[in-house]
């Protein structure tokens, strides 16, 4: 319904942020914002954004609840598919790091490690942005293994 505001809204913004951060990072940053709107849409509880452990070393960019699960969310985003999904760039170093940061949010915030669960969203930019949700998409690794 109000699909070209957001649209408008997030170009404006994507402007500003590419005149002051890099082309990666802007562009990163929409597509979080793009995340951030698509999972409300679902019903999610957004409950923090960038969340990074107390010494910086990892991060998530998206916690939200969804019913009784804590979800952390990562975000790709990509101009095009040409090279795969942009989930694809998701690792296990990266899994490690994302699973770092929920364990020292959970334990925070005092939730059950059995509540928690991990999505995906991918975004290709696009007229409209396609948004593609990946529920449950992965069980982190042990950092040993």
């Amino acid at each position: 319904m109000f699909g070209w505001l957001f649209e408008t809204i997030d170009g404006v913004r994507d402007r500003v942020r590419r005149a002051r951060w890099t082309r990666d990072r802007a562009q990163g940053r929409r597509g979080e914002d793009i995340a951030h709107r698509h999972l409300r849409r679902l019903g999610y509880t957004i409950v923090a954004r960038n969340w990074r452990t107390r010494s910086g070393s990892s991060e998530v960019d998206l916690v939200a609840w969804d019913g009784p699960a804590l979800v952390f969310v990562e975000v790709k985003s990509r101009a095009t598919d040409q090279y795969g999904a942009p989930d694809r760039a998701i690792g296990r170093e990266k899994q490690i790091h994302i699973a770092r940061a929920a364990r020292d949010y959970a334990r925070r915030a005092g939730i059950d490690w059995s509540q928690v669960r991990f999505d995906i969203v991918n975004v290709l930019y696009g007229k409209p942005p396609a948004v593609t949700h990946l529920r449950d998409a992965f069980r982190p690794p042990t950092e040993g293994s």
